[in-house]
């Protein structure tokens, strides 16, 4: 029961998080605009992947869909840890390490309402 819980939040968590950044992306906020931007991705392409990001917070809120949204919510982390590296923005990547690592918990948890 306190697994449950605390997946639960965990789950919120992470459903913040992506569309906290998600929105910024969408909306080509200047912080996003710029970070990517270091790797020359256009306004479009970070829009794109901020409304890829989005549906993957949606998408992890629901039993049917969580795993396929944390998979897509984790590939786009992957991404921008990958993108780091070969910056070798070794501070960046690390920064985004326990936020992988958090979907891949929640994965490993399973949804809370998954036998209900």
């Amino acid at each position: 029961m306190m697994l449950k819980i605390i997946n639960s939040i965990l789950i919120l968590l992470a459903v913040f998080m992506g569309i906290k950044h998600g929105w910024n992306m969408l909306t080509a906020k200047p912080d996003m605009l710029e970070m990517f931007g270091k790797w020359n991705f256009s306004k479009n392409a970070v829009m794109i992947n901020g409304a890829v990001t989005l549906l993957a917070s949606v998408l992890i809120l629901f039993p049917k869909t969580f795993v396929g949204g944390n998979f897509l919510m984790a590939a786009g982390i992957l991404m921008i840890i990958c993108l780091q590296l070969l910056n070798k923005d070794l501070k960046g990547a690390a920064i985004e390490i326990p936020f992988l690592l958090l979907n891949l918990v929640i994965i490993y948890w399973q949804h809370p309402l998954k036998n209900i």
